[in-house]
């Protein structure tokens, strides 16, 4: 197998009870959506209409959900980390998670009630940037885990934040592993990770619900814009992302769901090896995992993620970071007319992925299977901006990862 080329397997796995979903319902979303508009920081991120790319690439309309706005954080997963740590609060003091609004959060009257806890974590960056400010905001104590190959830049992010952070000598999913161990052993210690195993599914969820104030917000964009998306490109790590915004499309549309493609990094295509196996069961990805994709850099798969994008996705593609790159560089030198968009490595691999399958007729059999044409409406999600600036500038300044047919240059020196 050409370790260049951009590999996929259709979903033929067998339907399970599906019990999931009922999680990601419009309903459960509307609690997040609510709690995170308490935030002063709140903002409703853009979503940006790329017509004349879409028109360039013979597709009906683009869009891209750009989460380099959220709460000033440069990526999505702020959503996720605050949303489970309200919901742990909720839990703890008996209340329901619409009376901790922010200002209720962050009074010393529920800091005296629920005094202090300290919030272990593993990350790649963005999740533990995300979890370290909600912790820091509610008065909390925050300890997290990054693996071999994280930059400094993202280390200091989340050291502004004022938690305990290291980068550890092992992989992505072994840092999980650490974390987990070192909540357990901490008086108060409280896990708050965006995947799931056996036996840890209740967080992972919340941390899920919490996404899907992001697929909320674009299905209200998109409808203002007399859209109704027909595909879904969205990509995935451990798939919590992508299987709240699978999860709260299918449910909005049970009858016409969107077509939906969950896209990897080809170093840690867990999802896609799981489905390319056939049978439902998950596969993992073991070793060191380097990517420029780093959020995506994750080799075991969530078991709530999972069970809704084993019912509801279409496609499983696996890309090698030069989809990545070219995706960040499209977004950056937009079309005249159309808007530009800051989009790092874990955020633009999607539209790298749809270029690709637009362009290139070695992937035309994706392409039909897909029914990509002219009347298209697709939604992308920038899940991230620049948050490696020094990286985000080797990609578009001086390119790296450049394209299938050039090899890149090594992007771990």
């Amino acid at each position: 197998m050409n370790e260049k080329q951009i590999t996929w397997t259709l979903n033929h796995m067998p339907k399970s009870d599906d019990r999931q979903i009922a999680n990601m319902s419009m309903e459960e979303m509307a609690k997040a959506e609510q709690f995170h508009k308490s935030f002063p920081q709140y903002e409703v991120t853009p979503l940006t209409p790329l017509p004349h790319l879409a028109k360039h690439l013979g597709l009906g309309r683009l869009y891209v959900k750009d989460e380099s706005y959220r709460f000033g954080l440069n990526a999505f997963k702020v959503l996720g980390g605050s949303y489970a740590i309200a919901r742990y609060i909720a839990q703890q003091t008996g209340k329901d998670i619409s009376q901790i609004p922010y200002e209720v959060l962050t009074s010393s009257k529920l800091r005296e009630e629920f005094g202090q806890a300290t919030f272990f974590t593993a990350t790649d960056g963005n999740h533990g940037r995300g979890v370290a400010w909600a912790a820091n905001k509610l008065g909390q104590k925050c300890v997290v885990r990054m693996p071999k190959g994280s930059t400094t830049t993202r280390l200091e992010h989340i050291a502004r934040e004022g938690a305990t952070v290291t980068i550890e000598d092992m992989n992505y999913d072994d840092c999980v592993r650490m974390a987990a161990k070192e909540a357990e052993q901490t008086p108060r210690g409280v896990i708050i990770q965006d995947t799931a195993w056996d036996g840890y599914e209740e967080i992972p969820t919340w941390i899920m619900q919490g996404y899907g104030t992001l697929a909320l917000e674009a299905d209200r964009q998109l409808a203002e814009d007399g859209c109704r998306p027909t595909h879904i490109f969205i990509q995935a790590g451990v798939g919590s992302l992508s299987g709240a915004v699978t999860g709260y499309f299918a449910s909005r549309f049970p009858e016409n769901p969107p077509v939906i493609v969950v896209a990897e990094a080809k170093a840690a295509d867990c999802l896609c090896r799981s489905a390319q196996k056939g049978d439902g069961s998950r596969v993992d990805v073991t070793g060191d995992m380097l990517t420029i994709m780093a959020g995506l850099a994750c080799g075991e798969a969530n078991t709530v993620s999972w069970d809704i994008l084993r019912n509801h996705v279409d496609a499983f593609v696996s890309c090698p970071d030069w989809v990545s790159a070219n995706g960040t560089r499209i977004y950056s030198a937009p079309l005249r007319g159309d808007k530009q968009v800051i989009s790092g490595e874990s955020g633009s691999v999607t539209m790298g992925l749809v270029h690709a399958l637009m362009t290139n007729p070695e992937y035309k059999e994706l392409k039909e299977a897909l029914k990509l044409d002219e009347n298209s409406q697709v939604l992308l999600v920038s899940s991230e901006g620049d948050t490696d600036p020094r990286r985000y500038l080797e990609i578009t300044w001086e390119g790296l990862c450049g394209t299938e047919k050039e090899p890149f240059a090594e992007f771990n020196s």
